[in-house]
């Protein structure tokens, strides 16, 4: 595979056509589970926004469409992440996006952390060995590149799947904690106000 492609070569127009879909279908599945952004979990596209998101993930298919490794990287975790919205995106719509974070929370403070952390650890440790397995395979492949894309696009997944929850868990308890500490200091008291003027 290529270091780069030229522009509008047949190659630069698949791989641009396979972010455009992928990309897509990561906003399509987003949109579907939370379409006012609440329980989304990465903090920069909850920033940007829609509008803001798309422009700079189309300029992003643009560019990466140039360097095969990266897109079929990129295009390869965007299809595991619409994936996993689309599992749970019925869910949220029907519970309502509030109702569904609030359900979460609740669930997630009634479990032992330790319990939580080793289901998340077996989860994204058994979905990168299946990437690692594809990167270890691919060095016997006339695709070589391609598997290893692959591979990489999978262990991406993972990775970004164990980090965004990690987030996720920390904001939790840091509020958690935030809601624990003003419940332990109670009211504050009204300031004395003198009857006489000064």
């Amino acid at each position: 595979m290529e270091d780069f492609v030229p522009f509008g070569s047949r190659t630069y127009l698949v791989l641009f056509l396979l972010l455009l879909v992928t990309r897509g279908t990561d906003f399509l599945s987003t949109w579907v589970a939370t379409p006012n952004m609440v329980l989304e979990g990465n903090p920069i596209a909850k920033k940007l926004g829609w509008r803001w998101g798309m422009l700079i993930n189309a300029a992003l298919c643009v560019a990466f469409a140039f360097w095969p490794l990266p897109a079929i990287v990129i295009s390869t975790t965007s299809v595991l992440v619409a994936a996993r919205n689309f599992q749970s995106a019925w869910l949220m719509r029907s519970l309502g996006e509030q109702l569904y974070r609030q359900w979460h929370v609740e669930r997630v403070r009634e479990t032992s952390l330790g319990l939580y952390l080793f289901c998340l650890g077996g989860q994204t440790a058994l979905i990168a060995g299946v990437g690692a397995a594809v990167i270890f395979f691919a060095r016997d492949s006339r695709r070589e590149s391609e598997l290893l894309a692959i591979g990489l696009g999978i262990v991406a997944y993972a990775l970004a799947v164990a980090f965004y929850t990690l987030l996720g868990i920390w904001r939790l308890r840091r509020a958690h904690k935030a809601e624990a500490k003003d419940s332990l200091s109670g009211p504050v008291p009204a300031a004395h106000h003198d009857s006489n003027p000064v």
